[in-house]
């Protein structure tokens, strides 16, 4: 039996997997892990629809043994919260959001591709993919040059926060960064024209202190960077490949960023960054005739669910004028849908609209791309690109 969980480093083509228990298996209980795998586009809508499922908690009793900063942010982050906490947690985020300012992302992209270009070589996702969604955030914000550098060199160590399991390294190196990134948050916030109001309508309208309504607000900017981190990297990343590896998909002479926005859409659906997501049934749920018992764990493979032939047609093809490619799971769906979903498609067509429009020729200098050893992504590690 093909297994359902496995890093992405170790497989070549997860793809073949999902497509064998697409068509065998889309409801799946995997007795070696105790989860269910469930599979189909069908299937993954009600599960991340449905009020009976929870978002499994990632360190109960701090078994982990986060430090206090640590703690409130990932205790308080709408991406990883339920119920009540949830809603307050998603609204607050949804405010800091809106009152994102527009900044010019050209400047941003020329400079890091200007820092790290040597002999018209360079690696994409070290450079790029891994340091633009967080810059444009914080600049967004009008954050300090310095608080910018700091937060941008560190993003990767925040991030690990969201891991399942945790190493001890990785727990040290959490307790060490979150302290200074949540005093650098915490006071920029305080300096910025539309915070009080906000602090007055969260506390005011779920009956809260202001000092959680503080907490909650710092921690979920901090989890806006970590979400924009996540699902901008793998974006970037997948994206510039189907343009360079689909022979003619973008005509030079016929570059606008329409055509580049329903490329990066169908990439989300056709090789997405997040592969999977996890659930814990609250509750009994009948699923294709299937019991799912109460306080049982379901892997939801969206990444199978968007190559789903009930849902897209002739899904393994790469097809950008497929009318309904922006129907893919990858963020998610319902209350928990990621926040920087609309921001990660927005950046990486300005980004790649940039490149295509101020470079002639763009080619990769490696066959074999490489993945992080994660179960949930598949992320490139390196892609080393020329540009000239």
């Amino acid at each position: 039996m093909s297994p359902t969980l496995f890093f992405q480093s170790d497989i070549k083509d997860p793809y073949a997997i999902y497509k064998t228990m697409l068509d065998d298996h889309p409801v799946f209980w995997d007795e070696a892990n105790q989860i269910w795998a469930i599979y189909s586009h069908e299937y993954c809508t009600e599960i991340l629809n449905s009020l009976n499922v929870n978002i499994p908690t990632i360190n109960p009793n701090n078994e982990q043994k986060l430090n206090e900063h640590a703690l409130k942010i990932i205790n308080h982050l709408s991406r990883l919260s339920n119920g009540t906490q949830h809603a307050i947690a998603k609204e607050t985020a949804m405010i800091l959001f809106a009152n994102i300012k527009s900044i010019d992302i050209n400047q941003i992209i020329v400079e890091l591709l200007d820092n790290d270009l040597i002999e018209n070589k360079i690696d994409w996702v070290d450079s790029v993919c891994k340091k633009l969604p967080v810059l444009v955030i914080l600049k967004s914000f009008g954050f300090e040059q310095d608080d910018c550098k700091f937060i941008s060199e560190k993003i990767e160590l925040l991030v690990k926060m969201m891991l399942l399991n945790k190493s001890a390294e990785q727990v040290q190196a959490i307790n060490e960064i979150s302290e200074s990134s949540y005093s650098i948050v915490k006071k920029h916030l305080s300096s910025l024209s539309f915070y009080k109001p906000l602090l007055d309508k969260i506390s005011e309208s779920h009956t809260i202190s202001l000092e959680e309504t503080i907490t909650i607000s710092v921690s979920n900017l901090i989890g806006l960077l970590i979400q924009s981190y996540d699902a901008c990297r793998g974006l970037l990343s997948n994206s510039l490949l189907q343009i360079i590896n689909t022979h003619n998909l973008i005509p030079k002479n016929n570059i606008n960023k329409t055509q580049i926005q329903k490329l990066v859409i169908e990439t989300l659906r056709f090789d997405p960054p997040i592969h999977n997501t996890r659930r814990l049934a609250i509750t009994d749920i009948v699923l294709d005739k299937t019991i799912i018992k109460k306080n049982e764990t379901l892997l939801l493979v969206l990444a199978a669910a968007n190559r789903d032939q009930k849902k897209f047609d002739n899904p393994l093809s790469f097809d950008i004028e497929r009318i309904n490619n922006d129907e893919n799971l990858t963020f998610g769906i319902g209350g928990h849908m990621c926040l920087a979903k609309y921001f990660s498609i927005h950046l990486t067509t300005e980004t790649l609209f940039h490149l295509f429009n101020n470079y002639n020729t763009i080619a990769i200098l490696e066959n074999n791309i490489l993945y992080e050893p994660m179960i949930n992504a598949r992320l490139p590690k390196n892609i080393w690109i020329s540009i000239q």
